[in-house]
């Protein structure tokens, strides 16, 4: 009898302790709090690797940045504190990872992930239980359309990238006096890429043109030989791909092999824009295009000499993904200090009225405000090419031309295999 007694005290006891635990962890009011938690979900080992780490090394950036210039100011200081967790690309992983960070790291905002796949499920769980989840990067369209209140997207929409795309494709028509006709739509196969093809289907044929192929495929595939078989049997006059990188360096690679000549390859971000997709493709990938929202030469406030401070750091240029998870940390920056406290409720609050028009974040916007659905409104967006220039392989911007780069003429139509 004694013995359950003190069974029952002693779990008393730890129930009590892990509400002070939270309590503390996500603030009262947040005036005492010298740290605050910021749980970060990325893909820290697995194919999107790569694009995981500089999501990281950016955030870290922003934050050494923000903390060395006094921290949060309306928290007396606070200092933010990133707690990583790695999804693997995986969704059950995600989900995982972020009831841990909500319920053991009391973590009181949660931002990531890189594949829509994992985001799509992990922002449930955040939304459940009423902490702010911050989307830099992102870009499936049902992520900011199921009427949560606590997701926020800085990226644009897939089906903005696919709209713009379009755009693109008539416009370099019309400039170079090439019909096209027909496009050919190569996806992977998860929320991303299904995204994508529902979108394309609203847009291509609005424009007069007809899609001759939708072929999915497995992401992570070992051989896409298939794949591009079936588009070069078909001929169509574009090739428009959604993939991540290790895929879009197969369909690069197996492209060129079997000499396949549209008027031009076009993809939509995440593989193309992966920092190591030119060493997988090597000069395979010349003169294809990629859809961004920000490239190093684009002539925006604060770009060059923030893309020079992460090149000295860590040894290579900043991507699209990167300023993305770096200006957003001083999305979040601002919403902290408006909110005054580290309260979920307060933060959610201040993120839905954010409105920056000056400072850092302009390197990505001219301004950040977000609907009422959580999604940023006009994210910006750029068509690049990848040229040989000096011998090296380089994402140069091509359109729309008032962010072109200056003395670099565009390539169209694809001029065929070396």
């Amino acid at each position: 009898m004694l013995k359950r007694r003190y069974a029952r005290i002693l779990s008393l006891m730890v129930i009590l302790s892990l509400l002070l635990t939270l309590t503390i962890g996500c603030g009262g009011s947040g005036d005492s709090d010298k740290e605050v938690k910021i749980g970060n979900i990325l893909p820290l080992s697995g194919s999107a690797a790569p694009l995981g780490k500089i999501g990281q090394e950016a955030r870290d950036m922003a934050v050494e940045e923000i903390n060395n210039s006094g921290g949060i100011k309306s928290l007396d200081g606070a200092k933010i504190k990133m707690v990583y967790a790695d999804s693997k690309g995986d969704p059950a992983t995600g989900v995982s990872e972020a009831e841990r960070l909500i319920t053991q790291e009391n973590v009181c905002l949660i931002t990531g992930c890189y594949q829509s796949g994992v985001a799509m499920p992990s922002t449930e769980v955040a939304e459940r239980y009423q902490v702010p989840y911050y989307v830099p990067v992102p870009s499936e369209d049902m992520i900011t359309e199921r009427d949560f209140k606590y997701v926020f997207r800085q990226a644009e929409k897939t089906s903005w990238r696919n709209r713009d795309q379009t755009k693109f494709i008539k416009e370099m028509s019309e400039k170079f006096g090439t019909p096209v006709k027909t496009v050919a739509l190569i996806y992977e196969n998860t929320a991303w890429g299904q995204g994508a093809i529902r979108a394309w289907e609203k847009y291509l044929p609005e424009a007069g043109l007809e899609i001759v192929l939708k072929e999915p495929y497995p992401t992570n595939s070992s051989d896409l030989t298939p794949v591009v078989l079936k588009a070069k049997k078909l001929n169509p006059d574009i090739i428009m791909m959604v993939s991540y990188v290790s895929d879009a360096a197969l369909l690069t690679k197996t492209f060129a092999e079997h000499k396949v000549k549209p008027l031009a390859f076009i993809g939509t971000s995440g593989g193309f824009a992966d920092p190591t997709y030119f060493d997988l493709a090597g000069t395979n990938c010349e003169y294809f295009f990629d859809i961004s929202t920000w490239e190093p030469d684009v002539n925006r406030p604060f770009s060059k000499e923030t893309n020079q401070r992460f090149q000295e750091k860590y040894g290579y240029g900043m991507n699209a993904e990167a300023v993305k998870a770096y200006t957003a940390m001083y999305v979040i920056k601002d919403a902290l200090e408006r909110a005054g406290s580290t309260e979920p409720e307060a933060i959610r609050k201040a993120l839905a009225e954010t409105k920056i028009t000056d400072g850092i974040t302009q390197m990505y916007a001219s301004e950040i405000v977000f609907d009422e659905t959580g999604q940023m409104i006009n994210a910006p967006l750029v068509i690049c090419q990848f040229q040989n220039i000096d011998g090296k392989m380089q994402r140069v911007t091509v359109w729309p031309e008032e962010e072109a780069r200056p003395g670099v003429d565009i390539v169209w139509p694809f001029p065929g295999w070396k």
